[in-house]
């Protein structure tokens, strides 16, 4: 996955440097220069400069040794007395920088003034501290968090492979025990049945596979499935179809509606009276409203084979993974219909 410009390790390292430059400017900023007193205490100003440089670089080593080696290191396996006698250890010696350079070097150091610079330092150096373990901690979470989404987006991309691969052998051993009925009567539609066939295949094997397909090509997928099964059974099944998805620029998740159609004729079929199927699909406004009834039997469906439910079972699951809340489905029985309907939006 390609990075966007501002998680560059280059747009990275020229934020570090404009915020670094822009906290060693404030002490400038704040205080303007007095030319008359520059004057008269040139040397100590100079002192102070090369002490600034010198306190500069400390300060940004120790955000970075604090970010970088404490915390991973102390804080997150739960070393806190090691990591207290460190940054204590830390503060001491920032002190005792800025007592030896006031006291030594420049000799102005007044005992009433002490209190001033241990609370001066002191704020600096918890300033720091708290922005370099705030930084850390942030930077982490956040790589934690792409570490999960990462971990997440790879196992739906697994769970749905494993989705597909249960629905297909489903679906053609339905559509191979279709050719052998038809082989067995020596039927004249035999033939273009295998061309249907051979489409179906084409579409499961090279297209199947991708995200989206246009749902013009998931129609005529639905409609070949359902003229080889309207070869099978003939006029012992009614079977209205209504698919309204051409000229449609909307895609769908491939394979997603068919197990709604195999389920019909695997319960719709059979010892039933009045056998009918109803397939209706069409889109408005970017959403997809696709509905399947069927007539059962209630007696009759408890002997079907233990995986009649697989199709319908795996459907609801990747509704729930590709689309979230963004759709809505409806099974119901009612007066020996067994209905589905599903509102799906697309956009």
């Amino acid at each position: 996955m390609k990075e966007e410009w501002y998680q560059q390790r280059w747009a990275i390292i020229a934020r570090h440097i404009a915020v670094w430059l822009a906290f060693f400017s404030l002490p400038y900023l704040l205080h303007p220069a007095n030319e008359s007193w520059e004057r008269e205490h040139m040397n100590e100003k100079q002192g102070w400069v090369y002490y600034q440089y010198y306190t500069n670089v400390m300060l940004t080593v120790f955000f970075y040794l604090n970010a970088w080696v404490f915390i991973p290191k102390m804080i997150y396996k739960k070393k806190i007395y090691k990591y207290t006698l460190y940054i204590l250890g830390i503060f001491i010696f920032m002190l005792s920088s800025r007592y030896i350079f006031e006291r030594v070097i420049l000799k102005s150091l007044h005992p009433s003034d002490m209190r001033a610079i241990i609370l001066f330092t002191f704020f600096i150096f918890f300033m720091v501290l708290s922005a370099s373990t705030a930084f850390q901690m942030i930077v982490d979470k956040l790589k934690q968090e792409r570490q999960i989404s990462a971990k997440e987006n790879e196992n739906l991309k697994t769970e749905l492979s494993l989705l597909r691969s249960q629905v297909s052998p489903h679906f053609m051993f339905n559509v191979l025990n279709n050719m052998v009925s038809l082989a067995r009567k020596k039927s004249d539609v035999l033939e273009p049945s295998l061309i249907k066939l051979s489409s179906l295949m084409r579409y499961m094997l090279y297209e199947a596979d991708e995200e989206k397909v246009p749902l013009q090509r998931e129609a005529e997928y639905l409609q070949s499935y359902i003229d080889l099964q309207q070869q099978r059974f003939g006029k012992n099944v009614v079977i209205n179809v209504s698919l309204e998805a051409a000229n449609s620029n909307y895609e769908i998740e491939p394979m997603l509606l068919i197990p709604f159609v195999e389920n019909a004729f695997k319960h719709g079929t059979g010892l039933i009276a009045d056998a009918r199927i109803d397939v209706n699909l069409y889109t408005r406004a970017g959403m997809l409203f696709f509905s399947v009834r069927n007539k059962f039997n209630e007696a009759s469906s408890e002997i079907k084979d233990k995986t009649s439910g697989i199709g319908l079972a795996n459907v609801k699951r990747r509704l729930n993974l590709l689309y979230g809340d963004n759709y809505v489905l409806q099974i119901e029985k009612k007066d020996d219909w067994f209905i589905v309907s599903l509102q799906l939006n697309l956009h």
